[in-house]
């Protein structure tokens, strides 16, 4: 990952050579609101943690998040809820920049929630739905009292109604009538002991203004977000990928495509999209073109039904 920078913006001048008030483009201002509540955080919670799982809305939060205390490091560990199944590539890159950074990483197992019998896991279903356990049961482990995630508004649409901070009880469960209003930019972070803050610094950007950011920013990513050869299989309107979590049926046929993914998560319910994007700005013309969202085009888990997400996010997860 390359090194955090400032950016710098020309001052302008009035017709009487005074200089004029420096203007921000959409960019200085998403960058400036994120830093803004990270420091927030850092300010007013004991135990923060960053939810990091090498996708790119998370990556750009750490990015933020080196931003915002440079030159010291990033005052709180980050934490992935490993499903087991994710993708070797987005696995290599996580442990490669949690070393490169010297992070502290709490992975939050699904697989170890199997194994102990805290949650069961469904045969040919995907794992998704099982990381709300370990999720709470680590943030009750370590104490965490502010989790950032990299939720956006686009996505989908429990997180187009969510809050910059939300509340969330001692169960970890989201109750709609306890979230405050934020206005001018104040952030009520007040919780009583054993609850917490779900934090979505990313909240007002989306799918495109994260290429963008990506872009200016020089950030790097995994190779899976760009076009490259792959073995997948179709289902339910999806390339899937191949693996250990239990695809292709027999009645499924493998073949190799260029494809790239948008999103990252789970194998089993996260596809694939033909492309021939081989770059970022390839990548910032495709999404810029595509009238579907990327949880909506690619994560089969958010299809399930409407309110999917929504339960999801009652029972503590997101």
């Amino acid at each position: 990952m390359r090194a955090a920078h400032m950016t710098t913006t020309t001052t302008p001048t009035t017709t009487t050579g005074s200089p004029a008030p420096p203007r921000l483009t959409q960019l200085d201002a998403l960058e400036s609101e994120g830093i803004h509540v990270m420091r927030e955080v850092a300010g007013e919670f004991e135990r923060p943690v960053l939810l990091f799982s090498g996708g790119k809305d998370s990556i750009v939060m750490l990015h933020l998040a080196r931003k915002a205390f440079w030159p010291a490091p990033v005052p709180f560990p980050v934490m992935h809820v490993d499903t087991g199944h994710n993708f070797p590539e987005v696995i290599e890159y996580r442990d490669r920049t949690v070393a490169a950074l010297g992070l502290r990483l709490v992975v939050a197992s699904v697989q170890d929630a199997i194994d102990d019998g805290r949650v069961v896991e469904r045969p040919g279903g995907s794992r998704n739905p099982l990381q709300t356990v370990p999720l709470l049961d680590a943030i009750t482990a370590h104490r965490f009292d502010a989790v950032f995630g990299g939720g956006r508004r686009d996505e989908e649409k429990a997180r187009a109604k969510e809050r910059m901070f939300s509340l969330r009880d001692e169960f970890g469960q989201w109750d709609p009538r306890r979230q405050r209003p934020e206005l001018w930019d104040l952030y009520n972070g007040r919780h009583k002991p054993g609850e917490h803050v779900r934090v979505f610094p990313l909240s007002n950007w989306t799918e495109l203004d994260v290429w963008r950011y990506i872009e200016r920013e020089g950030i790097e990513l995994p190779g899976i977000y760009f076009t490259h050869e792959r073995e997948v299989f179709a289902r339910d309107g999806m390339w899937l990928t191949a693996g250990s979590w239990g695809g292709p049926r027999p009645d499924e046929t493998v073949e190799r495509r260029h494809v790239r993914y948008r999103t990252v998560g789970d194998m089993s319910c996260t596809g694939a999209v033909d492309s021939t994007a081989a770059d970022v700005a390839d990548v910032i013309a495709e999404v810029a073109a595509s009238r579907l969202t990327e949880r909506g085009a690619t994560r089969a888990d958010d299809r399930a039904s409407e309110a999917a997400m929504e339960d999801r996010k009652r029972e503590g997860y997101f």
